[in-house]
């Protein structure tokens, strides 16, 4: 009996990379996935908008690597390989249409709610808890406030404060870290 993978030599070749793959041949194993990703593209870019066949493919690829002991060296690698990668881009698909259906772009409708922070009942609480939170930084010493102040309220990157005060990074985050403790404990007590 003829094997089906006689008839092309691009799918005897990458059959037989699969079957290297397959006996443990790492080296094969990566150069059929490069070989196959224009292949999945063009099957799930018939069923898939552009921006969709990048998943399609990693779906695809990953269910090769989860499924390749189950391919036959025998039979032809892109019959196998089509079919998985067009029920990976069926997945895809409706996978799109369910976070549709349940998605709502209405931007109209935030806008109708009005601004919590706007409520001029609870302005003066706000106002209050600004106040307690400013007078519990400063009563900290001066390498937490500095921590607190980069990290927290410039919202500054570890190293963008540690190159800004002349420290290290682990200092920062120590102080920052017993700063946030010292807050705490300070802002519990007086509610």
């Amino acid at each position: 009996m003829q094997s089906d993978t006689t008839a092309n030599p691009a799918d005897a070749r990458r059959s037989a990379l699969m079957a290297a793959a397959q006996a443990g041949d790492r080296a094969a194993y990566a150069t059929l996935l490069q070989e196959c990703v224009p292949y999945i593209r063009s099957v799930a870019s018939r069923r898939l908008p552009p921006d969709r066949i990048d998943d399609a493919v990693q779906e695809t690829l990953l269910t090769i690597h989860r499924a390749r002991q189950t391919y036959d060296p025998g039979r032809s690698f892109t019959a196998w390989l089509h079919t998985i990668a067009d029920r990976r881009a069926i997945d895809v698909l409706r996978r799109v249409a369910r976070e549709a259906s349940r998605e709502l772009h209405a931007p109209i409708h935030y806008e109708q709610h009005a601004d919590d922070s706007a409520d001029p009942i609870h302005a003066e609480d706000r106002e209050d808890a600004k106040f307690q939170v400013r007078h519990a930084v400063a009563a900290l010493p001066a390498g937490q406030r500095e921590a607190v102040q980069h990290l927290v309220l410039q919202e500054q990157s570890l190293t963008q404060a540690a190159k800004a005060t002349g420290r290290s990074e682990g200092a920062l985050k120590v102080n920052l870290h017993r700063a946030i403790k010292a807050l705490r404990l300070r802002l519990e007590r007086n509610p």
